[in-house]
């Protein structure tokens, strides 16, 4: 029959409501049982009321081994396309669990590259809802996973690359979501691991659960590999848009600005108190970004990983920033190898996509103790150290209360390439905390005195008055501008408007060597 026939039309028509449909009503019905969204589903909250276009729609694979050519459906198990999400042009696929498991082949790996493709060229996020039963073991070993490894390497840096664990990722399937810039994990129905509990307890002995193993429970806490845990999916999907809201569409864009109905002028008198005047307790820095961040709206990524280190996303005046903050209430915001990876990532991030830097410090140094150097805390301070100083973007550091040593460098120091340098009044800025300084510049005076405990009390104020204060830091510009804790707020809204434009070039070179 010739086409373009109303016949054919209608033979089109029915054939896409079949394979939009997805897999049986069974699979469909146990997908809902265990609490999750169809891949359709998913896919029509996500974007924009009737914005979707998808594409490679009647894509099938081309095994005709172990009786799959029986099995050959329309998507080959995976939904992909564009359109828009708050009216802005985004990439997505999305893997289908009720059609042949999910499992990826050779063309549902190409649907992905291409549409992955396409957001590099059009400069556009790209976001993947993962749900597989893993690689298709019929179609044997053909690279199958590597093309979206390559894929996943090309667009980094180019376009956001965000991920959704809405389901089962193992194997070789955690690669692709982990090379790109954010995950996201479902409470009780998200897994990912690289080998599965029946194959450790093989192996090693070892008995665990799926969701012990690889839920977002060790993922985000433990592991470090997730950023963000909702409850359900449809959390998930609404999350991935608030994270959105904060990213440009690529690095060439600068991340939009909005009119958040808070007054840039805000001050909040209740950060003249929020510090202890005993400088050995403890006070929790959220107080401080929920004050100055507009509307209190802090979005955190990794809460529950090194947690004596914060990273997330906000707006101050409403311009976007990434904000990374020591916290006092967790091994005293000291930074040790997992706090310093957490924060040296969240740094190049915010670099990639343009967003400016935040820091609020309150760090007494780099975490002492056989564990953390054996561990190899200089390897992993070192890249906080690089990456802040590669980092182009505008730096604003807020020094609270300690700075101490090489730490401060870390989380952003005139030598280091901060802009701006804040600080309140009662900070105190030193190579040491001044007990451990007078210790040191003191040893032979403390031994021959008569009252130890007296003398080293009179040389550590000394030791504090004297090098300490921001006061002198500013004497020779290592601090820009001492301010009142209450105006924090409206000093770092000025400061971003007049770095908003900053634009620094480097000396030209393949690429540095991060210490890795």
């Amino acid at each position: 029959m010739k086409t373009g026939t109303r016949e054919s039309l209608e033979e089109l028509k029915q054939l896409e409501k079949q394979v939009r449909k997805g897999g049986s009503e069974k699979a469909v019905e146990r997908q809902h049982k265990v609490g999750k969204l169809t891949a359709r589903e998913r896919v029509d909250i996500f974007f924009d009321e009737g914005s979707f276009v998808e594409l490679d729609l009647f894509a099938r694979h081309e095994c005709h081994d172990f009786e799959m050519e029986k099995r050959r459906p329309y998507g080959d198990a995976v939904i992909t396309g564009y359109g828009k999400v708050d009216g802005r042009i985004v990439y997505a696929y999305a893997q289908d669990f009720t059609v042949l498991g999910g499992t990826v082949g050779v063309r549902h790996a190409r649907k992905v590259c291409h549409i992955m493709d396409m957001a590099r060229k059009t400069k556009a996020p790209v976001v993947g809802l993962i749900d597989s039963g893993g690689a298709r073991i019929q179609e044997g070993m053909r690279g199958t996973y590597s093309l979206l490894f390559a894929e996943n390497i090309d667009t980094s840096g180019v376009v956001p690359q965000i991920f959704a664990i809405m389901g089962n990722c193992a194997g070789g399937g955690v690669y692709s979501p982990i090379l790109g810039d954010f995950i996201f994990m479902v409470e009780g129905t998200s897994q990912m691991f690289i080998t599965g509990p029946d194959v450790i307890k093989a192996v090693t002995g070892e008995e665990i659960t799926a969701q012990d193993l690889g839920g977002s429970k060790p993922q985000s806490s433990i592991a470090g590999n997730c950023d963000f845990v909702v409850k359900n999916d449809e959390e998930c999907l609404k999350a991935i848009k608030k994270l959105m809201s904060f990213l440009p569409s690529s690095y060439r864009e600068k991340p939009p600005v909005v009119d958040t109905g808070d007054s840039p002028d805000r001050c909040d008198e209740s950060l003249v108190d929020i510090v202890p005047a005993n400088p050995k307790r403890t006070f929790n820095m959220h107080g401080v970004i929920s004050s100055v961040v507009d509307n209190g709206d802090f979005f955190e990524a990794k809460a529950d990983y090194a947690r004596n280190i914060i990273t997330g996303f906000a707006r101050i005046g409403g311009y976007p920033v990434g904000i990374v903050a020591n916290q006092p209430t967790v091994k005293a915001g000291s930074l040790d190898c997992d706090a310093s990876d957490k924060a040296a990532r969240f740094y190049r991030t915010c670099d990639c996509f343009n967003i400016p830097i935040i820091t609020f410090t309150d760090v007494p140094g780099y975490l002492p103790g056989v564990t953390e150097e054996h561990r190899g805390i200089i390897r992993h301070g070192a890249k906080m150290l690089y990456a802040y100083r590669e980092a182009t973007v505008p730096k604003i550091n807020c020094i609270i209360r300690k700075a101490y040593g090489g730490s401060l460098f870390a989380m952003g120091s005139k030598t280091m390439g901060a802009d701006m340098v804040f600080s309140w009044p009662s900070a105190e800025i030193a190579v040491m905390g001044a007990d451990g300084a007078v210790n040191i510049l003191y040893r032979k005076e403390m031994e021959a005195a008569e009252d130890k405990d007296e003398f080293r009390k009179r040389k550590a104020e000394e030791y504090r008055r004297h090098f300490s204060t921001p006061y002198w830091s500013a004497s020779v510009q290592v601090v820009d501008i001492i301010i009142a804790p209450s105006e924090t707020r409206p000093n770092l809204v000025r400061g971003l408007e007049m770095l908003w434009n900053k634009v620094e070039e480097r000396a030209p070179r393949k690429h540095g060597n991060i210490p890795l």
